[in-house]
C-alpha cells in the first residue's frame, strides 16, 4: 500500500476503509458503516465481516465488497491489505471486546492505522501492550467513545478549560439502561450473550459496556485524572457472570469528589447518560437524551440553556455541527464526528501538514488503556468490600 501515492493537488481522495465484524446480525457495525459515510470521506473496499466463513462471505456480498477483499480472516486480510496498491489505509474493528487487541496488533504490525470500538481490549496488561505497540508502530489509533463526538460535550470541555466554571470540585455522572433486567441472554440474544460473558467481555459487564462511557464522558470534559475508586458492583439477575450494576465513588487528583452509576437493570431508562459538573463559579449539565442542549449555572445567575448551533457555542461545537440548530443531532453524528475527524489526521499526514487542531481530540489508544484502569480499579474496589483502590496509570 502507498501512501504517498495517495497524495493529491486539492482535496485527498476518500479513504479506504476495511472492517473486522460488524457482519450479518451485528449491531455496531452498521453504525460505524453509517456514521463513515455521513461525511463522505470514507469508502468501505475490504473485509472480515464474520468468523464464520459463509457468514463473512454472505456479508460482504450484501455491502458490495469485492469477493476477493471479503476475507475469511483478520490476519488474511492484514497480510493482503498491506500488499496492495490500492489497499485499505484504516481498519474499523467492530467485534466483541476479547478480539481487540489481537486485531488491532495485526493491523498496527501491516501499517494500516485502526478505529477500534470500546473497551480497548479485555485487560489491562493487554490494553498496556496496545499503547506500546500504537507508539513503536507509529499508526494512528483511535477509540470510538462516540460521546465525545457530540457538539455540546465538546462545547462542555471548551467551557470547562476555558475555566468558566472556576475549579472542578464535584463531577456526578450516571449511565443507566433496563435492557438486561430480565435473563435475556438465556434467550440466545446475541448482543447480550456477549456482553455478560467474562470470556468475551472482560471483568466488567454494565461497568465496561457502558461505565466506560461515563467515565471516559466525565474525564473528557473535566480533563481531571483519577485519583481513586470505591466501588459496590452487583448482578441482580440470578445466574448472571458479570455486573448489570454497579455505584462507584470518586477522587480525583486535583481534590474533586464524584460518583458514577452504571445500570442495564434500570426500568424505565433506554440510554440515559448524563454528566452534571461543577465547579467554584458555575456548574453545567449534558443529558445525552437531549443532545442539542447544555445546562449552564453560574453562580447567583439564572441557570442558561445553551443550545447546539446558537449563539452560546464556541469553536469547538460548531466544529463538530453539522445541520441547523433545532434538529436532533446526536448518536450517528458523534460517531460520524470521529471518524471525519480521524481522516482529517490521516489526510493532514498524506499532505505534510499539521491537522485541524479542532481534530485532535479523539480519544485515543491511551485513553482506552485509563478505561481499562479504572474498571481493573472497580472490580478490585469492589470485591475488597469497596475500600479504596488506586486509580491512577502512569504511561
Amino acid at each position: 500500500m502507498s501512501i504517498e501515492g495517495s497524495k493529491t493537488s486539492g482535496a485527498p481522495r476518500r479513504i479506504r476503509l476495511g472492517m473486522v465484524g460488524g457482519g450479518q446480525g451485528a449491531f455496531i457495525g452498521g453504525v460505524h458503516r453509517m456514521a463513515s459515510r455521513i461525511d463522505d470521506r470514507y469508502e468501505l473496499v475490504a473485509g472480515a465481516l464474520s468468523s464464520d466463513a459463509a457468514r463473512a462471505a454472505a456479508s460482504g456480498a450484501e455491502l458490495h465488497i469485492a469477493a476477493d477483499r471479503s476475507y475469511a480472516d483478520y490476519r488474511e486480510m492484514a497480510r493482503a491489505e498491506a500488499a496492495r496498491e490500492d489497499g485499505i489505509d484504516v481498519v474499523a474493528i467492530v467485534t466483541p471486546n476479547h478480539l481487540h487487541g489481537r486485531i488491532a496488533t495485526a493491523f498496527l504490525d501491516a501499517g494500516i492505522d485502526v478505529i477500534c470500538d470500546k473497551p480497548i481490549t479485555t485487560t489491562l496488561a493487554e490494553a498496556l501492550e496496545l499503547v506500546q505497540r500504537v507508539r513503536e508502530t507509529g499508526r494512528l489509533f483511535a477509540l470510538t467513545h462516540n460521546y465525545s463526538g457530540y457538539p455540546m460535550v465538546r462545547q462542555a470541555r471548551e467551557m470547562v478549560a476555558a475555566g468558566e466554571l472556576g475549579d472542578i470540585r464535584v463531577v456526578q455522572v450516571e449511565y443507566a439502561q433496563d435492557w438486561l433486567s430480565t435473563d435475556l441472554e438465556a434467550s440466545g440474544q446475541k448482543q447480550a450473550a456477549w456482553r455478560v460473558d467474562p470470556a468475551q467481555a472482560g471483568a466488567g459487564g454494565a461497568l465496561g459496556d457502558i461505565g466506560t462511557h461515563a467515565e471516559q464522558l466525565a474525564r473528557y470534559v473535566t480533563g481531571l485524572e483519577l485519583a481513586a475508586v470505591s466501588a459496590d458492583i452487583t448482578s441482580f439477575v440470578p445466574g448472571r457472570k458479570l455486573d448489570d450494576n454497579a455505584h462507584v465513588m470518586l477522587r480525583y487528583t486535583n481534590g474533586a469528589r464524584g460518583m458514577l452509576w452504571c445500570s442495564q437493570v434500570a426500568p424505565g431508562n433506554e440510554n440515559a447518560l448524563r454528566l452534571r459538573v461543577f465547579g467554584s463559579k458555575a456548574g453545567l449539565e449534558f443529558q445525552q437524551e437531549h443532545p442539542n442542549q447544555l445546562r449552564f449555572m453560574p453562580l447567583g445567575q439564572q441557570p442558561r440553556l445553551v443550545t447546539r448551533g446558537g449563539s452560546g457555542t464556541g469553536a469547538a461545537a460548531g466544529h463538530a455541527t453539522r445541520i441547523p440548530a433545532g434538529h436532533p443531532e446526536g448518536y450517528l453524528e458523534g460517531f460520524a464526528q470521529l471518524y471525519r475527524d480521524v481522516a482529517e489526521q490521516i489526510a493532514a499526514r498524506w499532505q505534510g501538514r499539521a491537522p485541524d487542531a479542532m481534530a485532535c481530540s479523539v480519544p485515543t489508544v491511551e485513553d482506552g488503556a485509563l478505561g481499562m484502569k479504572f474498571i481493573e480499579a472497580v472490580v478490585a474496589s469492589s470485591r475488597a468490600e469497596g475500600r479504596w483502590t488506586d486509580a491512577r496509570l502512569t504511561f
